[in-house]
């Protein structure tokens, strides 16, 4: 009998994690897999250029949730996924991520008593202000199946009382995104079509609210990203959120004025990987791009006061900074060797294949 198994996906990151794990499970001949989108980034710039992007099929099943504040998005999956699981139970659900969707599939199909995976577990940033702080300690806690990315995210589980048969360190899903692409990536050569040289320019994303959702933290950014473009030429593809809110308080001409930072609207992972692994840095607020630039050792600079992947503190690439040093990091950045820290153990570009052995060993 072949098992059935639901990936669920959201957001552009839960995509790329999503991806790797759905081609194996494709090539599989014990389970089928049923791609759920929860209609989350309901944008086409936001979604379906990254389903083309990662090779895979239109979703099976497009819940079209869309946008809404937290409890809105939350209750609409709840309620859309759970009459999805009453219509066709699903054999396993993998959640990925740390998003609204997936706090909310997981409690639907805990509900139903369906067996729920989560990839990328472990993951805390110790900040509950976060919304995804809250979603991740709380997937965790309903999951059967814990996949974590490193040793620090085991060290969590097991001080909130995991036991350890739960607990599975497989790596970074992320890792195998871009290795999955990575030749489309090298023939993208973005930077050259944009005619910047390699090393020779900066990556910039940011969404956060706590960046870019008061005129005061957001006017003080595009200050200092102004004076960091004067010391090494920036690109800055703009997230929907961000650029909604320079308009708003009347910031994005004067940024767009500036020869220095080079805006873009959003772009697909092929593209947006090509540009930052031929940079000279990243300046970001992205929870992904810091494990990327971690396996790429690009100098990342974090506009957090904190991060939920301490790995790439310790062992990688990454540092966080205040906002008002942004300068001063890009200068010390680049007094410094162009590749730095490590790449931390298991991130190698086989964690699907560890997830779905995992699952097979259960299902099969």
């Amino acid at each position: 009998m072949t098992a059935v198994v639901h990936l669920i996906a959201a957001a552009r990151p839960n995509f790329m994690k999503v991806a790797p794990v759905y081609h194996r499970l494709a090539r599989a001949d014990w389970c089928r897999p049923v791609l759920i989108h929860t209609g989350q980034h309901y944008d086409p710039e936001m979604s379906d250029v990254f389903l083309r992007d990662l090779g895979l099929p239109a979703p099976d099943i497009n819940l079209e949730v869309g946008s809404g504040s937290h409890a809105e998005q939350t209750a609409g999956v709840l309620v859309a996924y759970e009459r999805v699981c009453r219509d066709a139970p699903p054999d396993h659900v993998v959640v990925v991520g740390d998003v609204n969707s997936t706090i909310a599939c997981a409690l639907a199909a805990k509900k139903l008593w369906l067996p729920v995976g989560h990839l990328e577990a472990g993951l805390r940033s110790w900040d509950r202000r976060m919304p995804e702080e809250i979603n991740r300690v709380l997937t965790d806690a309903l999951s059967d199946l814990l996949w974590t990315p490193s040793p620090d995210a085991d060290g969590n589980l097991r001080r909130e009382g995991v036991e350890d048969r739960r607990i599975r360190r497989v790596g970074n899903i992320m890792i195998d995104a871009f290795e999955l692409l990575r030749p489309r990536i090298a023939a993208e050569a973005a930077a050259a079509g944009l005619g910047l040289p390699e090393a020779g320019y900066g990556v910039v994303t940011l969404h956060r609210p706590s960046n870019v959702d008061t005129p005061e933290a957001l006017s003080g950014l595009v200050d200092r990203l102004l004076g960091a473009g004067r010391r090494l030429p920036l690109v800055f593809p703009v997230h929907p959120r961000t650029r909604q809110r320079l308009q708003q308080f009347g910031l994005l001409e004067k940024l767009a004025a500036s020869g220095d930072v080079r805006l873009s609207e959003p772009l697909g992972y092929v593209r947006f990987m090509s540009l930052v692994q031929s940079s000279r840095l990243v300046i970001t607020d992205s929870g992904g791009v810091q494990g990327e630039t971690t396996y790429l050792r690009i100098p990342c600079l974090t506009l957090r006061e904190n991060t939920e992947q301490p790995i790439t503190l310790s062992e990688g690439s990454n540092r966080l900074v205040p906002p008002e040093t942004l300068e001063a990091a890009v200068e010390e950045t680049l007094a410094g060797p162009a590749r730095i820290g490590r790449v931390p153990d298991l991130w190698d570009g086989r964690t699907a294949e560890r997830v779905v052995e995992d699952l097979r060993g259960i299902l099969a």
